[in-house]
């Protein structure tokens, strides 16, 4: 198991997130590029919550191909185009997690490879060795 790390000594954080996350060295890591909201067919969502749904969508499909799943997520980074995104990603987002929350960052880029997409998600995932 992955231990959450959240001292009393900082801030708590913004949102449900872990400030840290302990993981045992003997544990099995995949590595996600950053994924898009687009479907397999090509699809855009026009908005910030469906290109999220969709990433972690995607996000979950390639964990599947290790055998994990969401739960196993340990660190993800988002990228949102505005701070208009914000409040919708972080609806998608708080929906698919719970505790242990993972560490999780959100950054505001000046946007992407094509300007419809509004939100790309990287992330780690771990399981016990």
């Amino acid at each position: 198991m992955h231990k959450p790390l959240s001292p009393s000594s900082i801030h708590p954080p913004f949102a449900p997130y872990s400030p840290g996350i302990e993981v045992a060295s003997r544990s099995r890591f995949v590595f996600l590029s950053g994924q898009l909201g687009i479907a397999r067919d090509g699809t855009i969502p026009p908005d910030c919550a469906g290109q999220a749904a969709l990433a972690f969508a995607n996000i979950e499909a390639i964990l599947a191909e290790a055998a994990m799943s969401l739960g196993d997520i340990v660190r993800i980074n988002a990228f949102v185009t505005g701070r208009e995104h914000l409040q919708s990603y972080m609806q998608v987002r708080n929906k698919l997690f719970a505790e242990p929350y993972p560490a999780s960052t959100l950054m505001i880029v000046s946007g992407f490879a094509r300007p419809e997409f509004v939100v790309e998600i990287e992330a780690i995932a771990a399981t016990p060795g």
